[in-house]
């Protein structure tokens, strides 16, 4: 028998793949605020690691790599994959990589956006169109199910964890016995338990309380969680909650986790004063360096220095974030990993694809 299991995102990477923003995108009104804040994302990855750049047909290749010279970015460790797309969410419609007996796999789940609230018949496309191209040397699992990259969080050690909010939904599957849904997760991601939150959302969020929002995992049996230290703030009973519940979580071999709670945000609002989701459990672990979304407010630099004493083995970098959360989503949201021996290496030596 197969031994399977969902790495925790600090497993080494071949790649960070994200979806270039795009005019038919959701950015259409921001497009230079969005560019943004992904150029300082590559400016930082693309001294450490590569990353896939999925680019809309409607983009300027010519001129990406003019703003790539800009901005010091090392564009030998910048792909580009010319494919088109509905929005930008690679966490969501990027595919997730399991190990089976040590060599990875990637199961690409359907994508519905988030529920049906948008289209997203290009984006659910996206890895099959990637697939074609031959850029991966891990083989593809199409599976006939709705789940988000989002939606779950891996330890490495045998346990998921998620929200009975979103994998529960029926607005994903019809499917929505909690038995049910359990056990495909533990055979699809080689998991021991599944650990189900029950409390904590945030307002704005589209997702119905992706778990990369809330909590998160990190090395050495420690469980990061976004916090509420405001009593007076809408959030603070349902994260207050959040965290009781987390606080009775063990890991696999039922050793408690060690709780690293981050602060609290200031409230930001866009301009028709919906209050937008800001956190900064919607961090993105790469090989050298944790990107930390930063979003201009005092709370900023405690966020980095918790986060720091959570991931040692990491140089944390704070990236400014408020264009993205203008658009319900935030730094975790646009990336999606690609774990080690999952890209060709005839891939990794090209340029443009």
């Amino acid at each position: 028998m197969s031994q399977r299991y969902l790495p925790a995102e600090w497993y080494p990477q071949d790649a960070i793949l994200i979806t270039w923003p795009h005019p038919d995108s959701d950015w259409a009104d921001a497009m230079a605020e969005a560019e943004d804040v992904y150029l300082d994302l590559l400016s930082t990855l693309s001294h450490t690691q590569d990353v896939l750049i999925q680019v809309h047909s409607s983009i300027d290749t010519d001129r990406l790599t003019v703003l790539f010279e800009r901005d010091g970015i090392n564009q030998a460790r910048c792909h580009l994959i010319l494919v088109d797309s509905n929005d930008t969410w690679a966490r969501d419609h990027g595919p997730i990589t399991v190990l089976d007996d040590d060599q990875p796999m990637l199961l690409d789940f359907t994508f519905n956006g988030w529920g049906g609230k948008f289209d997203a018949r290009l984006d659910n496309e996206l890895n099959q169109n990637m697939a074609e191209k031959a850029l991966f040397a891990a083989s593809m699992q199409r599976i006939d199910w709705v789940l988000e990259g989002g939606s779950i969080e891996s330890d490495g050690r045998g346990t998921l964890l998620t929200t009975t909010t979103c994998l529960l939904n029926p607005n994903r599957n019809s499917e929505t016995s909690r038995h049910t849904v359990e056990s495909r997760l533990k055979d699809w991601f080689g998991v021991d338990q599944v650990l189900w939150l029950q409390n904590g959302a945030l307002a704005g969020d589209d997702t119905d309380a992706h778990i990369d929002t809330l909590a998160r995992f990190a090395p050495e049996g420690v469980l990061v969680f976004q916090g509420c230290q405001d009593v007076a703030d809408e959030h603070y009973d349902r994260l207050y909650a959040m965290k009781s519940e987390l606080e009775t979580f063990t890991d696999a071999q039922g050793t408690p986790y060690r709780l690293v709670e981050l602060p609290w945000p200031d409230a930001q609002y866009n301009q028709e004063g919906q209050r937008l989701p800001a956190t900064y459990a919607n961090f993105l672990v790469a090989n050298q360096v944790l990107l930390v979304p930063t979003y201009g407010v005092p709370q900023d630099g405690v966020a980095l220095e918790r986060l720091a004493e959570a991931f040692p083995g990491h140089r944390v970098v704070g990236l400014p974030c408020r264009a993205l959360i203008e658009q319900f989503g935030s730094l975790h949201c646009i990336t999606m990993q690609l774990p080690r021996g999952t890209l060709s290496r005839s891939m990794l030596d090209s340029q443009d694809l």
